[in-house]
């Protein structure tokens, strides 16, 4: 009977020696997989007008460090929807929070980290047939007030929870867009296909699709004209260019924005920093965008002098 008991109670201890293994070996697993600056996986929610330039950011930041980031690109409403869900803790606008985002995170005791990563524009662009490279922002304003013009036979935004809308909105001083004359469709791809092939409607799109185009949207771009614009109360036509951003002449520029509300050291910190440094910013800057800071170049000078 002593030698049965002591067996079982071998066995018993056995058994917990093995669970004692396993757990420890998935609980160095874990911590092996675990989420920091530099590594593991997440999800950040971008603006759909600023997909391609965070697309290519997350690609070369992908290929220095041992991280996998998912791109979620919807409408401006419909990613902050999601940021305050949870959906992501990670998101990247063409606006900083408002008031209630920052009551919501607030109440959640997490202090959003906002990083300014660079500056694009909204732009309008028209078919080539109407044979028109000019357009007074104070013209589009009083169509979005619901004056309508022989100029401009309809607006074309990528969608009604878009950015584009918004800063339309709010330039006009209107809250809503009018009933008649504007069409909408689901991102900006769709929007230059359909002024490509329509004369008279003006699309309103993010620049970003503009300077880094798809091989689809390039057959549109054939078929289109960007226009200057003149701001409202000004005299000169202005281009959507890197140069007239920077300069502040372009009327419909705006800043962008990561924001990181994980409320701990993640990718989304070291992303963040990715974009906002060297590397990040020489992407920009070669998007066609305006980064925050100009990289620096490195210049060298070889004497060539034979004695």
């Amino acid at each position: 009977m002593m030698i049965i008991s002591n067996m079982k109670l071998t066995l018993k201890f056995s058994t917990v020696l093995v669970f004692l293994f396993i757990a420890s070996f998935f609980c160095c697993k874990n911590n092996s997989d675990k989420e920091t600056i530099l590594k593991g996986g997440t999800t950040i929610l971008v603006d759909e007008t600023l997909k391609p330039i965070i697309e290519d950011q997350i690609t070369v930041f992908e290929s220095d460090y041992n991280a996998k980031i998912v791109l979620d690109a919807r409408s401006e409403k419909e990613v902050s929807l999601a940021f305050v869900k949870d959906t992501s803790r990670i998101i990247v606008l063409s606006r900083e929070l408002n008031e209630d985002e920052k009551k919501y995170f607030k109440n959640l005791n997490i202090t959003p980290k906002t990083t300014k990563i660079g500056t694009d524009a909204v732009a309008f662009i028209m078919n080539k047939n109407s044979n028109d490279t000019l357009i007074a922002l104070d013209e589009v304003v009083q169509f979005m007030k619901g004056s309508f013009s022989s100029k401009i036979k309809g607006l074309v935004f990528d969608n009604l929870n878009s950015s584009t809308v918004r800063l339309m909105t709010e330039i006009a001083g209107v809250s809503s867009i009018p009933d008649k004359g504007v069409f909408s469709f689901k991102n900006n791809e769709e929007v230059l296909k359909f002024v490509s092939e329509n004369e008279g409607m003006i699309g309103v799109v993010g620049l970003n699709w503009l300077y880094q185009p798809s091989t689809a949207i390039v057959e549109y771009l054939k078929d289109i004209n960007v226009l200057s614009v003149k701001g409202i109360g000004e005299k000169e036509y202005f281009a959507p260019t890197q140069n007239n951003i920077a300069e502040g002449k372009y009327p419909l520029a705006r800043d962008l924005f990561i924001i990181n509300c994980q409320g701990y050291s993640g990718l989304g910190m070291g992303f963040a920093s990715f974009v906002a440094g060297e590397r990040g910013q020489r992407i920009i800057l070669k998007s066609g965008l305006l980064p925050v800071r100009v990289p620096s170049r490195k210049i060298l000078i070889r004497n060539n002098d034979k004695k």
